[in-house]
């Protein structure tokens, strides 16, 4: 009997969102925002937050420091009942890991102190545990340095338990896309990079041409688009898969939320197609709210959104 629908392990850290600034920020001013958000952030936790909010059953694994960021960022995953009875705090060594994010009215600064983010290893992760799950889900690839020549052989362990699988790259921020992603695209069920991320992993210089590549050698493959919606293709069948229009708030994290719908309705069993619409679906509901997660702590706005 598997315990959990989802077992993720992964980051853990909070943003810090300053609203309002110039795009252009001269050194030794003091340059005032116009609004301020402390949000849960990192992809791996967002995804496991609003899965949860989704109704859909998360055990998460991660690895943070005994400070107070990580006490109010396990705060927020304790609210939506995530399973976090694995999770590693430690004492010694870097502390929790935190995002600062400067918001230029469309345009941002993303800036990360990586922390302990940078320190989960192979040994911090309970395989029995990530096995009770019916799939396992990682994002930020390029953020677990220490874990990241181990995860070939945890993805193929988890494999052969019977598990789906899925990555979500993110951004890789040395732009090298190197090893062990194309291993990982070997074992992987379902890949969600967003447009960006599907050309500069491939070389190709759009989207379509992407996703051409990558269908060639993964059963399922979502390229999210942000306004234009979601690109996805299974075999030999692709979907254009539009979204509604709406004037976001903030758009952090909507591509976390969108894996996070996408993988509500992949579970059940639903269709490419429904799949990447619950996708849009969600990834729209977190542009409405500061932060990733913040739509989704309120059940009824979520709720009139959904239906």
């Amino acid at each position: 009997m598997k315990r959990f629908d989802v077992t993720i392990a992964g980051e853990i850290n909070l943003d810090l969102i300053l609203y309002g600034l110039p795009e252009q920020m001269p050194s030794e001013r003091e340059l005032l925002a116009s609004d301020f958000r402390l949000t849960l952030g990192s992809s791996s936790a967002i995804v496991a937050h609003n899965l949860a909010a989704l109704g859909t059953s998360v055990g998460f694994i991660t690895k943070l420091g005994r400070d107070m960021l990580g006490s109010l960022a396990l705060e927020r995953l304790a609210e939506r009942a995530i399973d976090l009875s694995r999770v590693r705090r430690v004492a010694a060594g870097p502390a929790t890991g935190v995002t600062i994010l400067l918001d230029h009215g469309g345009k941002r600064h993303i800036l990360t102190y990586p922390g302990t983010m940078f320190e989960m290893t192979a040994a911090d992760l309970d395989m029995e545990y990530l096995a009770s799950g019916h799939h396992f889900h990682l994002s930020s690839l390029y953020l677990h340095k220490a874990l990241r020549a181990d995860l070939p052989g945890i993805f193929r362990h988890l494999k052969a338990a019977g598990l789906t699988l899925s990555l979500d790259t993110n951004d890789d921020p040395e732009d090298r896309w190197g090893d062990p992603l194309d291993e990982l695209l070997g074992l992987v069920d379902l890949f969600l990079p967003n447009d960006d991320e599907a050309c500069r992993i491939t070389g190709k210089p759009d989207a379509e041409q992407a996703l051409a590549v990558l269908a060639e050698r993964i059963p399922l493959v979502a390229i999210k688009c942000g306004k234009h919606g979601a690109l996805v293709q299974q075999g030999s069948k692709r979907w254009h898969v539009p979204t509604t229009p709406l004037t976001p708030v903030d758009t952090i994290g909507a591509g976390d939320s969108f894996d996070a719908g996408f993988l509500a309705a992949y579970l059940k069993g639903e269709s490419p197609e429904a799949c990447a619409a619950l996708g849009n679906k969600t990834a729209g509901l977190s542009t409405q709210r500061p932060g990733g997660t913040e739509a989704f702590r309120d059940a009824e706005f979520l709720r009139s959104m959904l239906t």
